[in-house]
């Protein structure tokens, strides 16, 4: 029977987060049912409230990274306004920020600091560069990490300048880690009572993203072969992943073992032309470089005949991956994509529209996923305060003295 409930029903977030990768995890537990109180400063907000403007919708930015959170302002320099952290963060299970290594400690919610006020406490710190190394003092970016953890390298293109992607994939990764420690943590809490600090990165989760590519570049202490194409293995165990452009310049991903590679290529009309040209076997990609680039130019050549669906569609019935290079917008209208709901809409009552978001990627079968917008500035200060004991008259004087 399905319940109205959350997965994460009953826990309770306190999150000084601001940007992508420290707003992005607490977002996902809102979507799974977690109560996430976002602390913002009076007046101003988070400053990606700003990012991500169209005329006439709210920010994509902030929307994105914060929906189903509530806002609570709080000015953290004030001795009142740390009272009322401290207020909340005893009632919570969850606690979480990304300020460089050692700013928190300065402003009086530092681990240790928390910790004293609930021993219980999962706290989560996201930063740059991790909190020991060189430049752990530093700030750091999507941008930087991407450059620094190998993504950049990884999907360049020999011969092009290299350049980080626009999707802010070191955010993303940083972000998803950082759940998924929470709920290590929050397990681990609830089984011994015992609390304690989480910290992940930027760069952290860069250097995870590269899997078992890196691995196998550091045993070989070599560099893998960049370009259109990824082949991997040994001649008598080779593997291909690579993308081509269609009669039309519309470009197409294949992914297929060397096992595989006689029955597509011949389902494909290609095995004669390859078998001519010395490259019957996929293997000799692998261990010859100019057999590589000829294979490659002839599958250039072949794929340039026709279109992408009817070679996607061939290989995907030969049981060979395959599908077409979507850009962002197509991404969203991919048939898969709408029918997971991985893309969905939501109302605006604000803006008297319904606009496309970004879905769940989880299917929970007893506690489904609910789906918010981001908060008003301030919007929950009035019933946040007054659970917390306040009443009206002290919540207007926190107001008029700028403490809220």
């Amino acid at each position: 029977m399905v319940q109205s409930r959350g997965a994460l029903e009953g826990v309770k977030v306190v999150a000084c987060s601001t940007a992508q990768a420290g707003s992005v995890p607490y977002m996902l537990m809102a979507d799974l049912g977690a109560e996430v109180i976002k602390i913002e400063p009076p007046g101003v907000g988070d400053k990606s409230r700003k990012a991500g403007q169209i005329p006439g919708f709210p920010s994509s930015y902030f929307e994105t990274n914060n929906r189903g959170v509530k806002s609570l302002t709080l000015n953290l320099k004030a001795s009142e306004g740390r009272d009322i952290l401290y207020k909340l963060v005893k009632e919570a299970d969850v606690f979480g920020q990304n300020f460089r290594p050692g700013a928190a400690e300065k402003n009086g919610f530092g681990y240790e600091a928390l910790k004293s006020v609930n021993p219980k406490i999962v706290y989560v710190s996201v930063s740059g560069y991790g909190p020991r190394g060189p430049h752990a003092l530093l700030p750091g970016t999507d941008s930087m990490a991407q450059a620094l953890g190998g993504i950049t390298e990884a999907f360049s293109t020999p011969g092009q300048p290299l350049k980080t992607g626009i999707v802010s994939v070191a955010d993303e990764m940083c972000a998803v880690l950082a759940f998924g420690g929470i709920l290590a943590g929050l397990y681990c809490a609830k089984t011994t009572g015992i609390g304690q600090k989480i910290d992940t990165s930027l760069l952290g989760g860069q250097i995870r993203l590269m899997g078992w590519t890196l691995t196998t570049s550091m045993w070989k202490e070599k560099n893998p072969v960049l370009g259109q194409a990824r082949i991997t293995g040994t001649a008598e165990r080779p593997g291909i992943a690579a993308s081509f452009n269609d009669i039309n310049g519309k470009p197409f991903a294949l992914q297929m073992t060397g096992e595989n590679w006689e029955k597509a290529m011949t389902a494909l009309g290609f095995y004669t032309k390859l078998e001519e040209r010395g490259l019957a076997d996929l293997g000799v990609a692998v261990t010859s470089e100019d057999k590589r680039e000829l294979m490659l130019k002839t599958l250039d050549e072949l794929f340039a005949t026709d279109s992408r669906d009817k070679w996607v569609e061939i290989l995907r019935k030969t049981n060979i991956v395959s599908a077409p290079i979507n850009t962002l917008l197509e991404a969203s209208n991919d048939p898969d994509v709408l029918a997971n709901e991985y893309i969905t809409e939501v109302e605006y009552p604000r803006y008297g529209k319904r606009l496309k978001v970004h879905g769940s990627p989880w299917r929970f079968s007893e506690t489904p996923v609910k789906i918010g917008i981001a908060p008003e500035l301030g919007e929950h200060n009035v019933p946040i305060l007054a659970s917390l004991g306040y009443s009206d008259a002290q919540i207007q004087e926190l107001k008029d003295r700028k403490i809220i």
